[in-house]
């Protein structure tokens, strides 16, 4: 089973990354359960904006895409600003737009059987509109997401710490992204494609 996290920071490397730092929590859980895991910090790529699989011109986007199309597992990290994900974030899901007009073999959307969670940090609220968001989007596109797969660290509105200054917090942060991390194998491992039949046409 491969995990791909998808770090959405807006810190190119080797700047220290507390989304990145929160993932990890989650990382160390996905491959305690078995799973294989692969961490991209997009930021660090030229993705072009738009909605097409390959917008050309050096776009880094394909190969990302790649990453998505062979794991079983896909965890979006993000800062939060303004109350809302990284700008870094939502140009990933408008790339993954083009994912929409994609089918298998089957016919059947090319995300089906593939699970997402969410990691979100920021010293702001809005964490919960943000997996909302994040989520619809997700499902929309043919992704399942389980029960409490995501994880926030935030202290409040205001300025104050990040995540890897302090450990006020990560208990609960933590413990959390543990549990998602367990939720997010659990059911991956019920919806490979293998494991549910393709209706006979015109059933």
């Amino acid at each position: 089973m491969k995990a791909l996290i998808l770090n959405c920071t807006l810190k190119p490397s080797p700047a220290t990354s507390s989304t990145e730092a929160l993932a990890n929590v989650v990382i160390a859980e996905l491959e305690k359960g078995g799973a294989r895991t692969e961490l991209v910090r997009l930021v660090d790529l030229d993705i072009r904006p738009g909605v097409e699989s390959d917008m050309g011109d050096g776009d880094e986007w394909p190969g990302v895409r790649g990453k998505i199309l062979a794991a079983d597992i896909v965890v979006f990290a993000t800062p939060t600003w303004l109350g809302q994900m990284s700008s870094i974030c939502l140009r990933a899901l408008e790339r993954m737009d083009a994912f929409f007009a994609e089918t298998d073999e089957s016919g059947r959307p090319v995300m089906f059987g593939k699970v997402a969670g969410i990691v979100i940090t920021g010293n702001e609220d809005g964490a919960h509109h943000i997996v909302a968001t994040v989520s619809q989007g997700l499902i929309d596109m043919g992704f399942t997401i389980p029960a409490q797969s995501w994880t926030y660290w935030h202290l409040g509105p205001g300025p104050g710490p990040d995540y890897v200054e302090t450990d006020q917090g990560h208990d609960y942060s933590d413990r959390v992204g543990r549990n998602a991390a367990r939720n997010l194998i659990a059911l991956a491992k019920v919806l490979k494609p293998d494991t549910y039949p393709v209706p006979e046409s015109g059933e």
